[in-house]
């Protein structure tokens, strides 16, 4: 399983939020490039970059920010936020980005994004998908999860036969350090073999790591406030 160590920025600052709010943000001290390269000195392959005013927004912010760790970064970014256009895209692939994150877009235009994937290729993008759990299924949220798709994540991941990557988290898990949600994600497993799938939301600790048995992990929080250590969280997914 690989590891991606989570770095979410706002304003050029390293921050964490809860649940998705920004009015509930926690901001920390690091440098981006210097945590990246933390990332790397614990044994880290890839991380997982987000532009949250990007996000916001839904237009690239801090795309200028982000090339450049891009471009700089000993390890592989996989980078979200604001990401609209074939432009987008292409620009951030060029910088040196491994892989760009497609969300709220997957729902929204489906044919724009089938046509990301065919000329990009899948293993160069990734779905992600944010889901409530509402009287037993997993409904896709949009627009920063500010917005009710009244989809599910099956009809959803259906529209992309050719994906091969999928960053599913469960909203209400994201940021809390409650534990994954462990029977959405191995039901994800049983229905959508074709994709690997990332967990993300709610990891707080290596038990947790342990017991996934996703494709990859997305650990943010519990890695920013010192719940899990890098190096030991690696060793648990190895």
């Amino acid at each position: 399983m690989i590891l991606y160590p989570a770095m979410d920025l706002m304003a050029g600052r390293v921050v964490r939020l809860a649940q998705g709010r920004f009015d509930d943000a926690t901001t920390y001290p690091a440098d981006p490039g210097e945590a990246l390269a933390a990332f790397a000195a614990a044994g880290a392959t890839w991380a997982h970059v987000v532009d949250l005013d990007g996000a916001r927004a839904g237009a690239p912010v801090q795309h200028d920010l982000i090339a450049r760790l891009a471009s700089q970064a000993p390890l592989k970014l996989q980078v979200a936020g604001g990401i609209r256009t074939r432009e987008h895209i292409a620009r951030l692939l060029d910088a040196g980005a491994a892989r760009i994150v497609i969300g709220s877009l997957a729902v929204k235009d489906p044919d724009r994004v089938r046509a990301f994937l065919a000329e990009f290729g899948g293993d160069r993008i990734t779905l992600s998908l944010d889901v409530r759990i509402l009287d037993g299924t997993p409904e896709v949220a949009t627009a920063g999860w500010t917005e009710d798709s009244g989809v599910s994540l099956w009809d959803i991941a259906a529209l992309y036969p050719d994906a091969r990557h999928l960053l599913l988290t469960d909203i209400g898990r994201d940021g809390m350090l409650q534990g994954p949600n462990f029977a959405l994600l191995e039901d994800a497993a049983a229905r959508l073999p074709h994709l690997a799938i990332q967990a993300s939301g709610g990891v707080s600790s290596l038990e947790d790591l342990a017991r996934l048995r996703t494709a990859g992990a997305i650990v943010g929080k519990a890695l920013w406030e010192g719940r899990i250590d890098l190096a030991e969280a690696l060793n648990a997914c190895a």
